[in-house]
């Protein structure tokens, strides 16, 4: 599968640029092709990227470090696809997946396929400030899950991110932007979605999600779009900030992390559902190269445990807790970044999860911005304040 959609991705190229009558933008990072067709009805940029990284990682057994684990692996590897059809009001973007980690998590419910497909959504701007927008794509959570992980300041997002985010799913997101005066901007965005996440093929299990999010720019926006950018690549001229809460409700949430993990199987084959909730709020700012960004995250449900049909606990239990994660870089003018990040979890007692800790240094070498760059960066993270964990990355972003 994986060969094939390669294939197809490298003649639908060739295909481009025998046949294309304008081409422009060709500078790297800009995009492999760019394809605007002659009478303007559409257009196409094809853009593929791949992280390469190594880790070694240390455990301490409660009287020395053990010897170190070692993995080299191919991080991420997608084909970016999007522009405009018909017209530039009504845009799209496909992205496709094809690392392990990118297809992995086939299950009955996407009839046991890769989850090849990260996004396939089209973008309506039907009036002015409004756009609508309809496909699989990331939902409007957290500001960390949101910026791209080819514009990470670090070699990786952090545990908050990973335990509590929202991520991607099927459904409708209606947003909205508007000046509150001066500068300042007001942006809404509100979605209703499966709740189930990505790749769901099998129907709707439990009910839908819902999410509503606001942001508040009081020095209006940044620029390139930096508030869903780690790092000050721009080094804004003056103070850019953005400040954002999310509200997200799963009704009838059939997964251990609402959109993700295992199914809550009970043993008759059906499925136990609770409502879950997760709240986010957080900022970005940037000047000068100084950059920083701040997330608290909270999950709750109706009822976290998971009963079987007599009344026992199956053994599942919804993920809930809450986290903070504090993000702060400077960009030096020669384009090395050194970055410091500070994660902190704590889990429900319902979950048998223990509280972790992580504290982060990196460096980063913008070769072409994010386009192209080197990164390195070493955690210590500490799980109930007893058994510590040291990990080394080192590696790097192309993304033509």
């Amino acid at each position: 599968m994986k060969l094939k959609i390669t294939l197809t991705a490298l003649l639908l190229c060739a295909y481009i640029s025998t046949n294309a009558q304008e081409i422009s933008d060709t500078k790297f990072g800009k995009g492999l092709i760019n394809f605007t067709a002659k009478d303007s009805s559409f257009s196409i940029k094809f853009a593929p990227r791949f992280q390469v990284r190594s880790m070694s990682s240390w455990d301490h057994d409660g009287n020395q470090y053990t010897s170190p684990e070692h993995n080299f692996i191919v991080r991420r590897a997608r084909l970016k696809f999007d522009g405009f059809a018909y017209t530039p009001k009504l845009k799209y973007k496909i992205e496709l997946g094809l690392s392990n980690r990118d297809v992995s998590g086939a299950n009955e419910f996407n009839r046991n396929t890769p989850r090849i497909i990260l996004d396939a959504v089209i973008k309506w701007n039907f009036a002015k400030n409004w756009e609508l927008w309809a496909g699989q794509t990331k939902l409007p959570g957290n500001v960390e899950r949101v910026v791209s992980s080819g514009n990470l300041q670090l070699i990786d997002r952090s545990l908050l991110n990973s335990r509590f985010n929202i991520d991607r799913d099927l459904g409708i997101q209606l947003r909205h932007k508007s000046k509150l005066g001066g500068d300042f901007v007001m942006r809404e965005k509100l979605s209703i979605s499966q709740g189930e996440g990505r790749n769901v093929t099998e129907g709707n299990e439990g009910g839908l999600q819902y999410t509503g999010r606001l942001e508040f720019l009081p020095f209006g926006t940044f620029k390139s779009k930096g508030d869903y950018s780690q790092a000050d690549l721009k080094r804004e001229d003056a103070p850019k900030l953005m400040v954002g809460a999310t509200y997200n409700f799963n009704q009838g949430s059939v997964r251990e992390r609402g959109f993700a993990g295992d199914y809550m199987f009970r043993s008759d084959d059906s499925l136990y559902e609770t409502d879950v909730t997760t709240v986010f709020v957080d900022a970005m700012f940037k000047y000068q190269g100084f950059s920083f960004m701040g997330e608290y995250a909270t999950r709750s449900a109706k009822d976290a445990v998971a009963i079987d049909v007599d009344g026992t606990p199956t053994g599942d239990v919804v993920l809930t807790g809450d986290a903070l994660n504090l993000q702060a870089g400077y960009l030096f003018k020669s384009n090395y970044e050194i970055a410091g990040r500070f994660t902190t979890v704590d889990y429900d007692t319902v979950t048998g999860s223990l509280p972790q800790e992580q504290y982060t240094l990196g460096g980063s070498k913008y070769l072409v911005g994010h386009k192209l760059k080197v990164q390195a960066d070493l955690s210590y993270t500490t799980v109930d304040s007893k058994d510590d964990n040291i990990t080394f990355r080192i590696g790097f972003d192309i993304h033509f």
